[in-house]
């Protein structure tokens, strides 16, 4: 079901940011480097991911900014 991929990639975005904030961004191992996503990129596929999950589930909310005249 899609709902159920993307609350898995979601889980997975999360778990990344977590790493990352928890000082993972980066490590060595010998000779090789390992660099992750950065953060900016992961809040950006988070929210998304949690906008296509709320319309999915009917619990998308728009808003309106109404100008003055």
């Amino acid at each position: 079901m899609e709902i159920e991929r993307l609350k898995s990639q979601l889980e997975g975005v999360r778990k990344a940011i977590a790493a990352i904030e928890g000082g993972a961004q980066e490590y060595q191992i010998n000779n090789r480097r390992l660099v992750k996503a950065d953060l900016a990129t992961l809040y950006a596929r988070e929210n998304a991911l949690e906008v296509k999950i709320a319309r999915l589930e009917g619990n998308d909310i728009c808003f309106a900014e109404l100008g003055r005249e």
